[in-house]
């Protein structure tokens, strides 16, 4: 079983043990962005920069983007917050430009935030350290129709699709028949030029939030549609469940604990990270991917496993701040 209620001051204690900045520090906290899951960062980044005002930082908020990066020059910040899904955020490219202007900054650098994005690139990492990840393919453009029918005859159906490197569930199909899965492609590769196919795994999906090195209880998505996509994710109606009392063995628990620190660590992230898995019917539990930068909007689940262990959304992001300026 999960901890007890009774036990969340001793987690509290464990999830991070980084000092709080003793005075306030001038915090830039970049949301927004080019990629598809903009409104969901602004929603993170208007969450976190509201955190750290009430306890008596100096925020300035910043919707940058690759044309437009000045809020980056701007003179005494002490830290940048990164609340950038997707491209440009996640996938390395602000965080080199923090790197140039020797700024700190929270979460993973950019080779870890790359490496975290490319599904493809993390979990051939995953599958090295022996831990158990669905098996998959990745399908071009440009690959000759010849080939990808035979490649596809190696994955039947039911296959999840999806692309490469994105994130919050877009895009994202279950397919249960070559039909869909060959409909589901096409647009992937129209949309995308390249294409995640994976085996579907059927079983309870569970997340596990590292803060600094520990990580926080693990939590259950129940989705309240036919998966965790977008809708389930964001929609106050969509009927998702999210349950810390799930009735694993407390030897599984600490596994799926111990395995989300191992892939955020064989990763090289750094700060906080959140790691997706699905455990089958026969118990074993399979690595989807790894988050470099989760959501911090009211649906998220970093904050509400943080919750669950006494942590208060305001000293969350404000612990994250510290491991920062800790480096």
């Amino acid at each position: 079983m999960d901890r007890p209620a009774s036990a969340r001051e001793g987690m509290k204690a464990q999830a991070d043990q980084t000092p709080l900045p003793k005075t306030s520090l001038d915090i830039t906290v970049l949301m927004g962005g080019p990629s598809n899951e903009r409104q969901i960062s602004l929603l993170s980044g208007t969450a976190i920069a509201d955190g750290l005002d009430t306890v008596g930082h100096r925020v300035t908020r910043a919707d940058i983007t690759p044309q437009d990066t000045s809020a980056l020059d701007r003179k005494d910040i002490d830290v940048v917050f990164i609340a950038l899904h997707g491209e440009f955020g996640e996938s390395g490219e602000v965080q080199a430009l923090c790197d140039e202007r020797g700024l700190r900054y929270t979460g993973s650098n950019g080779r870890a935030s790359r490496i975290g994005m490319d599904k493809a690139a993390s979990k051939q990492l995953i599958k090295r350290t022996g831990l158990a990840t669905p098996d998959w393919m990745i399908i071009e453009e440009f690959h000759e129709p010849d080939q990808v029918s035979e490649w596809l005859d190696e994955l039947a159906p039911p296959v999840v699709l999806k692309p490469v490197d994105g994130g919050s569930s877009v895009d994202i199909t279950i397919a249960a028949d070559t039909a869909q899965r060959d409909k589901a492609l096409e647009f992937l590769l129209d949309k995308y030029g390249r294409a995640m196919l994976e085996r579907f795994v059927p079983g309870r999906e569970f997340t596990v939030s590292i803060l600094g090195s520990r990580p926080l209880p693990l939590l259950e998505i129940i989705s309240g549609g036919d998966f965790y996509d977008y809708q389930s994710k964001y929609d106050d109606d969509a009927g998702t469940q999210y349950v810390f009392d799930h009735g694993l063995e407390g030897e599984i628990v600490k596994r799926m604990q111990a395995d989300a620190l191992k892939v955020h660590r064989v990763l090289g992230c750094r700060h906080l990270s959140r790691v997706d898995f699905i455990l089958d019917l026969n118990g074993t539990s399979y690595v989807l991917e790894l988050n470099t930068i989760p959501g911090f909007t009211i649906h998220s689940l970093l904050p509400k496993a943080a919750a669950h262990a006494g942590i208060s959304f305001p000293e969350l992001v404000d612990r994250i701040v510290a491991l920062a300026v800790r480096g």
